[in-house]
C-alpha cells in the first residue's frame, strides 16, 4: 500500500509496522496515544472512584465501620495520588489535546510523535508504581497526596514509592507540555493566526506553560523528601534543623498551578461546546482567549493563601488574598461570555451541553467559595475542614471531571465512529449531576460548623451531613460507573456514524473523516475565518433540518 493510501486509512484500521496490540503501544500517531491515555485512565479512575467510596462507607457512621484508621488513611492517600496525578491532571490534555490539538490547528501530528509515547509510558509506569505500593512491606504511603513534612519523612510506610511515582508522573507532564507548546508554535495551518486559533487550543497552550514552568519545582521538591527520607539531612525536618513551611512553600507554588492546569483544559471544552449546541458566535473570543493566559499567570502567582495559618507576615497575607481576588477576574469573564452566548441562541439540549451547565453551576460555586478563602478571616475558620473539600471537589470534579465528561460525550463519534445511546447517556447524566451535589454540598455545612478534614472519625453532631453524602456517593458512583459501561459498549457496539459533522460544528475536526484518517488531511487546510462563526440563520434551519 502506498503512502498516500495510508493517509486515507482511518487512524482505527491503519497497519503501519506492527500488527495487533504492537500496532498500538507502539504507536507514534497522536489519535492512537490519545485512545491509550484513555483507557489508562479510566482503569485508574475507576480505583480512584473505589477507594473514594470506601472512604465515605467508614464515615457514614462514628468509630470504626469497615475500617481501622491506618487502613483509612492509607486509601485517603492512594485516592488523592490517583485523582490528582492520574486522572484530574492529565486528563484533557493527554485524552483530548492529545487526540485533537493537532487536528484543530490542522497539522498531521504532534511535533514529537517519539515524545508523546514515552509520556504514556512514564504516566502507566508512574500509575502502577503508586498501586503497587499496596502490595508491598509496610503498606501504602499514610501522609496523604500532600506529603506533608515531618510525617512524611518519620512514617514507616512505603512513602517513597508514592513519591517516585508522582516524580515519574511528572515528567510526562513535563513532556506533554513542551510537545503541545511546539506543536502550536511551529505546526499551525497555513492562514491559522493566533486569533483564529479554536479557544481550546488557547486552554491547553496555556496549560502546556504552567506544565513545563511548575511542575519541576514539585519533582525535586518530592526527590528532596525522599532524600531526606535516606540520609536524615535536615531539609524540612525540624528536628533536624529544616523548615516544614519551606516544604509548604514549594509544594504549593507547584500544586496551585496545578489546580489551572486541571481546569483550563476543561474551560477551553466548554468554550468549543457552547458556541455548537447554542448555534451562535461565541460572545467576546479574544477575552476568553486572553483569560486564559492571565488565570496561568495569575494563577501561577497565589500559592500562599493555602499557607494563611502556617505563619507569614501581616504584608504577605494581604498581598496573596488580593491576588487570589484577582485570579477570579478572569475566570469570571469566561463564565459571563459563556452565559451571553447561550443568551438567545437556538439551543440544542444535547447530552454534551448538558455536562457543560452542569460545569458552569458547579464551577461557579467552587470559584464563589474559593474567593471566600482570600478572605482572610474565612480562610482562618474554615481552613483544614469540610468545607476546603466540598470548595476542591467542585472546582475538580464538579468543574475538571464534567468538564472531562462533556469532552468524552462530543467527541465520542468523531474519535471512535460510533455514536452512544443519547437516552441512556441523558438519565446517566442526571444520576451524576445529583449524586455529586448530594455527596460534597453536605461538607460546606458540616465544614463550616467546624468538621475537620481527613479525620477518621468525628463528633456524633456531624454524622447527618455524613450520611447525606455517602448516599449521594452511593448515587454518584453508580452512574459514574454506567457510563463507562454504555460508552465502552458504544466504542464496539454503537451505531456506525460516517457522517463528518454529526453535531454542526465549525472547527476542523468536523471537517474531516468519522473517524479521522491517518495523519488527519490528505491535505493540510487553508484557514481563512476564525472559528465558531455561525453567520445566518440559514445554517441553524439547515442542520436542523438535517437532524
Amino acid at each position: 500500500m502506498s503512502n498516500q493510501n495510508h493517509n486515507e486509512v482511518s487512524y482505527l484500521e491503519y497497519q503501519g509496522k506492527y500488527k495487533g496490540i504492537l500496532s498500538w503501544i507502539l504507536s507514534t500517531d497522536h489519535k492512537r496515544i490519545g485512545i491509550l491515555y484513555l483507557i489508562s485512565l479510566m482503569i485508574f479512575l475507576i480505583v480512584g472512584i473505589t477507594f473514594g467510596l470506601l472512604m465515605r462507607l467508614e464515615l457514614l457512621t462514628p468509630g470504626k465501620t469497615i475500617m481501622d484508621p491506618q487502613t483509612y488513611n492509607a486509601i485517603f492517600t492512594l485516592h488523592g495520588v490517583i485523582m490528582i496525578f492520574l486522572f484530574v491532571v492529565p486528563g484533557l490534555p493527554a485524552v483530548f489535546g492529545n487526540f485533537f490539538l493537532p487536528i484543530l490547528i490542522g497539522a498531521k501530528d504532534v511535533a514529537f510523535p517519539k515524545w508523546n509515547l514515552t509520556s504514556w509510558y512514564l504516566y502507566v509506569i508512574g500509575g502502577l508504581l503508586a498501586i503497587i505500593s499496596i502490595l508491598l512491606p509496610g503498606g501504602p504511603s499514610d501522609t496523604g497526596w500532600t506529603f506533608y513534612i515531618p510525617y512524611s519523612v518519620r512514617t514507616g510506610t512505603n512513602v517513597t514509592f508514592a513519591l517516585f511515582a508522582a516524580f515519574i508522573l511528572g515528567f510526562s507532564s513535563i513532556l506533554t507540555g513542551l510537545n503541545f507548546i511546539t506543536t502550536v508554535h511551529r505546526l499551525r495551518a497555513p492562514g491559522m493566526t493566533w486569533f483564529k486559533m479554536p479557544l481550546s487550543i488557547w486552554s491547553f497552550y496555556s496549560t502546556a506553560w504552567i506544565q513545563i514552568l511548575a511542575t519541576p519545582i514539585i519533582g525535586i521538591t518530592l526527590l528532596l523528601v525522599a532524600f531526606e527520607r535516606f540520609f536524615k539531612v535536615g531539609l524540612f525536618d525540624p528536628a533536624l534543623g529544616g523548615d516544614p513551611v519551606l516544604y509548604q512553600h514549594l509544594f504549593w507554588i507547584y500544586s496551585h498551578p496545578a489546580v489551572y492546569i486541571m481546569i483550563l483544559p476543561a474551560m477551553g471544552v466548554v468554550s468549543e461546546i457552547i458556541p455548537v449546541f447554542a448555534r451562535r458566535t461565541i460572545f467576546g473570543y479574544n477575552f476568553i482567549a486572553m483569560s486564559s493566559v492571565a488565570i496561568a499567570l495569575f494563577g501561577s502567582l497565589v500559592w500562599a493563601h493555602h499557607m494563611f495559618t502556617a505563619g507569614m507576615s501581616n504584608t504577605s497575607q494581604l498581598i496573596f488574598s488580593l491576588l487570589t481576588m484577582i485570579v477570579a477576574i478572569p475566570s469570571a469573564i469566561k463564565v459571563f461570555n459563556w452565559v451571553a452566548t447561550l443568551y438567545k441562541g437556538s439551543i440544542d439540549l444535547q447530552v454534551p451541553l448538558l455536562y457543560v451547565l452542569a460545569f458552569i453551576f458547579q464551577f461557579t460555586i467552587g470559584g464563589l467559595t474559593g474567593v471566600m478563602q482570600g478572605v482572610l478571616s474565612i480562610d482562618i475558620h474554615v481552613h483544614d475542614t469540610s468545607f476546603i473539600v466540598a470548595h476542591f471537589h467542585y472546582v475538580m470534579f464538579g468543574g475538571t471531571g464534567f468538564g472531562f465528561f462533556a469532552a468524552l460525550h462530543y467527541w465520542f463519534p468523531k474519535m471512535f465512529g460510533r455514536m452512544y445511546n443519547k437516552k441512556l447517556a441523558e438519565r446517566t447524566f442526571w444520576g451524576v449531576f445529583v449524586g455529586f451535589n448530594v455527596l460534597y454540598f453536605p461538607m460546606f455545612i458540616m465544614g463550616w460548623l467546624g468538621m475537620p478534614r481527613r479525620y477518621y472519625d468525628y463528633l456524633a453532631e456531624y454524622q447527618i451531613y455524613h450520611v447525606i453524602s455517602t448516599i449521594g456517593s452511593w448515587i454518584l458512583v453508580p452512574s459514574v460507573f454506567l457510563m463507562f459501561g454504555y460508552l465502552v459498549y458504544s466504542a464496539f457496539k454503537g451505531v456506525v456514524v460516517t457522517e463528518k459533522n454529526i453535531w454542526g460544528g465549525e472547527t476542523l475536526e468536523w471537517q474531516i473523516d468519522t473517524p479521522p484518517i491517518h495523519e488527519n488531511f490528505t491535505e493540510i487546510p487553508a484557514v481563512t475565518e476564525k472559528p465558531y462563526e455561525y453567520k445566518s440563520n440559514d445554517l441553524i434551519t439547515q442542520f436542523s433540518e438535517a437532524k
